[in-house]
């Protein structure tokens, strides 16, 4: 039976991060930004839920209540 040699490279190659390039500080804080806001977003989205839908979603108000008392920074 013949047999297959592999030869791997010695680390793992992500295409992804190749092109990974620095961002503009301002492009930076403007992403910061809208970060900060989606996650205020979402937050304020999820204090709106009843117990029925947070279920569904597989958490419970205690967990939701702790979310949404974080600051929008973290």
């Amino acid at each position: 039976m013949p047999t297959v040699d592999v030869y791997l490279p010695p680390q793992p190659y992500s295409p992804w991060r190749a092109r990974r390039q620095r961002l503009h500080p301002v492009a930076a804080a403007w992403l910061l930004l809208v970060r900060w806001i989606e996650r205020t977003r979402q937050r304020k989205a999820l204090a709106g839920l009843d117990d029925h839908q947070l279920r569904d979603i597989g958490i419970t108000r205690l967990d939701a209540a702790r979310e949404c008392e974080k600051p929008f920074w973290r």
